[in-house]
């Protein structure tokens, strides 16, 4: 069928240009809708009228031939429509049904009924058509329409409510001959279905609908009274504030195991506006928008000052706004100035005037029970605010609101042109009569939705503001066209999109300040794409959800993430995008199944269509502002322009649509891009995965994850992983499966000592489980080292150091039985490693040293990936520790110098927290160098925030607190250090924590808590004798006397007793530094005390061994000590 023809034969061909400019042919004609014909142009109501009626007639079946109905939309049946396959999708669907029908064919004769039916059936189907809902089916006395299917819009509940009510009201109406009153009830639910499968054969073949929502449509309709609407919750949450409602409460169904909550509708609500309608609640906070709002305030200003202003405001559906007009509103105080608010409706977009009407009879307060004369006085009162002629505009203003005046004015005898113009006039003249009181501030909004009068009317007024006080404000969608923009007095302002900034400040704000999960935050700011609309919804739907509770003042995970659902609020929405483009649908639905991002190639590879005709539906797309394109074919990269409606379009097919899709996909990227594959794994692997492909699925998920490990891409490892388990779980029990199993526990572990922790139980399951698979499947010895490795760590990190010391032997053992250098190198480190936070530091020494002398960079650089950090890099920061507690500052700090320097050889990131947390913060802090603490403590926060290290991240949070405390900040530190330990107590880490004690201690004592202090360090000598992690025995037991000392009421006694135990401690460790802080207190007193003699003996031996680090605080103290005991000694 040729679309020029078919418009000549209408007589309307003068939109023929039009038609063909934006690419309309007979496929795409049959899905035109009256927003199409809006934005093409088609200002006429008449002419809308004529073409929407001969497209119903051309989905009907009627061919070319003009259809002569005036009724502007027809009831469609959705089998006679080119409906799409089976999909899934969000439906609102409504049942109908006549009370006590059979009552009344007992009554009747069968014509009777018959012509009765045909009456009520043609009633309920032009309610719903007039909403451009669908019959689905006709059953007798009963109608089921759907709202949603074939096609969407975005208000899908709404209509189907509005439909209903409409009904109610048709029904009502009817003057069957039979002197009968009829009633009906409607029941209406909205949620997800599988629809559009075909079912039956011949005349009795049908569209199926299957899922809850039909039923539950039909029971809600069976509570309904005669002649009312009843709704279920989800119906209810869509539709807001838009209509009053009864709450029913709890409702006991048939088939429903649980009571369904339930609603009557009562009729549309007195809300201002539908942005207020569906913002019952106080308005998100405006964020992001602080340019735009002050834009609009200057021409505000500028308007009260004398001079008219317009301001274009577009932006997509979502951007905010109304929200914007919302925010000048409420700067401005109400009782200076006057304010006019028009609202275009989708429904009315052929009722003439229909938002001057609405504004009228909201502004004159009209009430349900108003009768006429109430009316009028209530018009006339309004009147009066704007033109001292009341009498002489009634008539106009009567007549269009509908009101008979009853001989109470003059008649109006104009033809109905003349009648028009005057209306029109006497609204401009009204808005000038208002603004020569006060100021007016005059909103149009959604008029991408205005009928063709009002049209008229508004650009009367932009001329007309000019010389006004009068600011006119006119929102609309970008596909609307207007020629407004050359007044000087006009502004267009377009609102983009929020920055991720913003985004997250307006995520915050609706979270009450209470911190997401970043895994949660990153879905939400990604999938949202700085839509204020979308970042509202999902985070409302993630906080209603289920996901999170509430710990702390923050958020977190109640269990595992599943990926966001996208909100019911927005679905209709999405899929109405979706299905104004029904003919290449698919095409968006095979991208959406590649991503969020997909090449013309890949695409052409998996598609069905011909190149020309891959061609023009991806240009459709394009047009549609659904995708955007960088490239030309076949180079071409398409990006769907949302994230959710990639994600509509991919959630609209059917899983096992989905699976073939996947399936296709997949081998395509092996046979024709294997690059892809190797660089990309984790692509195929979800393809593989989605496809249900499980095996293939697993192998690709592992090498994902690893390659990610080698990155220091941990959190990302992990999901990698994950993904690979869970792809496992639809795998038989099999030998295969177990060494599948076992590949990715033993990949999984090292990443989650990075970000869990090393004593995190996710760590310490991942490597039990593999070390059962390990021995069941009778594993060789190199496979057993990285599990072995993991279960010392798990061990260590929870304090079991008699277990960590012996699997770390067993580790060292297996090595040398093996000859295997590198692990020889990993054994000799762990061990170093034990033997030294137990206290044994030469023991430890001569450990670490051997590691030291087994590292081959070439060889063993890689071995960071398989055990957690490199081994030379952290070898050295341990050594550091241990040459320092020996009593060698200088060569500790070398030592830390050749640790740091290792770490600029990789770029792995565990291993710089390592070094910089227990090698280089560690040492600042045991040389009592808090400048030096606290940079790298911050070093050690920022590389684990940004890569998701947890552990460094608690580690840096205690150093950054004691420097604080020791550089003046007391009060402040304490905080962070609680945050840190805690942080460590969560992650199940024990290792240290005595350590983290005393620094605790040490910052309560510089706040004045003394006594706190105290109990802290009492419980850290508890947890030595718990966890026999001595290396800073010494130490507790040294501040424990310093404290007892600074008591109001000291004792000595115990102080000394404290000190006597430190020196002895450090004696048996060979802890010299510890000796030499320890005696040096412990000097101090016998000074204090008259024993200057007793110091000096006790002090000088132990000063006198140390051959390095003389300048140091700690040897410049105890020089300066024996300096004043000498004196008072006469052997000295």
């Amino acid at each position: 069928m040729d679309v020029g023809t078919w418009l000549r034969d209408l007589g309307l061909a003068q939109y023929e240009q039009e038609f063909r400019a934006n690419d309309i042919d007979a496929e795409v004609l049959a899905d035109l809708t009256a927003e199409d014909l809006i934005a093409l142009g088609i200002t006429s109501v008449g002419h809308r009228r004529r073409l929407l009626a001969a497209i119903a007639a051309l989905r009907d079946g009627a061919g070319s031939a003009p259809a002569r109905s005036s009724q502007a939309f027809a009831a469609v049946d959705v089998t006679t429509l080119a409906a799409p396959d089976a999909e899934r999708r969000q439906l609102t669907v409504m049942f109908v049904d006549l009370v006590d029908s059979t009552a009344l064919a007992s009554r009747l004769d069968p014509e009777e009924v018959s012509e009765l039916l045909r009456a009520y059936q043609s009633a309920v189907a032009a309610a719903i058509a007039r909403y451009e809902g669908h019959i689905a089916k006709y059953m007798g006395d009963g109608v089921l329409a759907y709202f949603g299917y074939p096609r969407a819009h975005e208000d899908e509940a709404e209509r189907a409510v509005r439909a209903g009510l409409a009904a109610v009201e048709a029904i009502h109406s009817l003057k069957p001959k039979y002197d009968l009153s009829l009633e009906v009830r409607v029941g209406i639910a909205t949620g997800g279905v599988v629809v559009g499968e075909l079912i039956g054969a011949g005349e009795a073949q049908e569209r199926s609908v299957v899922g809850q929502t039909p039923n539950l449509a039909a029971r809600l309709q069976s509570l309904a009274e005669p002649n009312s609407v009843v709704i279920s919750r989800n119906t209810r949450r869509l539709v807001g504030g838009l209509f009053d409602l009864a709450d029913l409460g709890s409702q006991y169904i048939k088939g429903f195991a649980q009571p369904v909550r339930a609603w009557r509708v009562i009729g549309e609500s007195q809300a201002e506006s539908r942005f207020e309608a569906l913002h019952p609640a106080a308005l998100t906070p405006l964020v992001g928008r602080e340019e735009e709002l002050a834009l609009l305030q200057r021409r505000w200003d500028e308007t009260r000052d004398g001079e008219g202003q317009v301001v274009l405001l577009s932006g997509e559906p979502g951007i905010g706004k109304s929200r914007l007009t919302r925010a000048l509103q409420q700067r401005s105080d109400e009782s200076t100035y006057t304010r006019i608010i028009h609202f275009c409706s989708p429904y009315h977009v052929h009722s003439a005037l229909h938002p001057i009407i609405d504004h009228l009879q909201r502004a004159a307060r009209f009430d349900r029970d108003d009768n006429d004369e109430r009316k009028l006085a209530k018009l006339e009162e309004l009147l009066a605010l704007s033109t001292q002629n009341v009498t002489e505009v009634m008539p106009i203003f009567a007549a269009l609101l509908s009101i008979p005046s009853g001989g109470r004015y003059p008649q109006l005898q104009l033809a109905p042109e003349e009648l028009m113009s005057k209306t029109l006039d006497a609204l401009a003249d009204q808005v000038e009569g208002l603004a020569r009181r006060r100021p007016v501030l005059e909103l149009f909004e959604d008029v991408h939705w205005i009928d063709p009068t009002s049209f008229e009317l508004l650009e009367r007024l932009i001329e007309r503001v000019r010389s006004l006080p009068v600011l006119l404000v006119i929102t609309f969608r970008p596909e609307f066209k207007h020629s407004w923009s050359g007044h000087p007095h006009v502004t267009s302002l377009t609102l983009n999109r929020l920055s991720r900034k913003s985004g997250c400040a307006m995520i915050d704000r609706l979270t009450a300040g209470k911190t997401l999960p970043t895994e949660v935050l990153q879905q939400v700011v990604a999938k949202t794409d700085g839509v204020p609309l979308f970042i509202e919804e999902l985070t409302k739907n993630v906080l209603e959800s289920g996901l999170l509770r509430e710990e702390s003042g923050s958020y977190v995970l109640a269990g595992p993430l599943p990926p966001l659902a996208i909100p019911a609020t927005l679905q209709d929405s999405l899929t109405a995008r979706l299905d104004r483009l029904m003919p290449v649908k698919e095409v968006a639905q095979i991208g959406a199944a590649i991503g969020r991002e997909f090449s013309y190639e890949l695409l052409a590879l998996v598609t069905p269509l011909r190149e020309n005709e891959l061609h023009g539906a991806l240009a459709r797309l394009e047009e549609s502002q659904l995708v955007y394109r960088r490239g030309t074919p076949p180079q071409a990269i398409f990006a769907f322009k949302h994230a959710l409606v990639q994600e509509a379009a991919y959630e609209s097919l059917l899983r096992s649509k989905r699976q073939q899709i996947h399936a296709a996909l997949a081998q395509a990227i092996e046979e024709h891009f294997p690059e892809k594959g190797t660089a990309q794994p984790e692509v195929l692997a979800h393809h593989y995965s989605e496809a249900g492909l499980a095996e293939k699925a697993v192998g690709y998920w592992l090498k994902a994850g690893q390659q990610a490990a080698e990155l220091s891409a941990n959190a990302e490892a992990i999901g990698h992983l994950m993904n690979g388990l869970e792809a496992l779980k639809s795998i038989p029990e099999t030998r295969r499966r177990d060494e599948l199993e076992l590949d990715l526990q033993t990949a999984l572990g090292m990443p989650l000592m990075a970000t869990k922790g090393y004593g995190a139980p996710e760590t310490g399951a991942a490597h039990a489980r593999a070390q059962e698979l390990c021995e069941r499947l009778g594993r060789s010895q190199q496979q057993h080292f990285p599990i072995l490795y993991g279960q010392w760590a798990y061990r260590a990190a929870g304090g079991e150091w008699s277990k960590g010391r012996q699997l770390a032997e067993d580790f060292l053992g297996r090595a040398e039985l093996h000859a295997d250098r590198a692990m020889k190198l990993v054994g000799h480190r762990i061990l170093g490693f034990s033997l030294a936070h137990i206290g044994d530091l030469l023991a430890g020494r001569e450990q670490i040293e051997q590691a030291l002398a087994l590292y081959d960079p070439g060889q063993h650089r890689s071995l960071a990936f398989r055990f957690g950090q490199d081994q030379r890099a952290a070898g050295l920061a341990i050594l550091s520790m241990i040459l320092w507690l020996s009593g060698f500052p200088e060569r500790a700090s070398e030592t830390m110098d050749r640790a740091t320097k290792a770490l600029e050889e990789l770029n792995h990131f565990n291993s710089r927290g390592y070094v910089l947390a227990w090698g280089a913060a560690t040492l600042a802090h045991l040389r009592r160098d808090a400048a030096a603490v606290r940079l790298h403590a911050d070093a050690v926060i920022s590389l684990s925030e940004e890569h998701g290290l947890r552990l460094w991240l608690a580690h840096g949070k205690i150093f950054r607190g004691w420097a604080s405390g020791a550089q003046g900040s007391p009060s402040e530190s304490v905080p962070q250090i609680l945050e840190g330990m805690a942080e460590c107590r969560a992650a199940r880490h024990r290792m240290r924590a005595p350590y983290h004690l005393s620094l605790f201690a040490e910052t309560l004592h510089r706040s004045g808590k003394t006594d706190e202090a105290l109990r802290a360090l009492a419980e850290a000598v508890m947890l030595v004798a718990e966890t026999e992690e001595r290396w800073c025995e010494a130490e507790l037991h040294r501040l424990t006397g310093e404290m007892l000392l600074s008591l109001t009421t000291p004792n000595a006694s115990k102080a000394e007793a404290c000190y006597r135990s430190a020196i002895a401690v450090a004696q048996a460790q060979g802890a010299k530094m510890l000796e030499l802080r320890a005696a040096a207190s412990l000097a101090r007193l016998w000074r204090d005390h008259g024993k200057c003699a007793e110091a000096y003996e006790l002090l000088a031996p132990v000063y006198g061994w140390f051959s390095e680090g003389l300048g140091t605080s700690d040897l410049n103290e105890a020089r300066l000590l024996l300096a004043t005991v000498a004196g008072e000694n006469p052997s000295a």
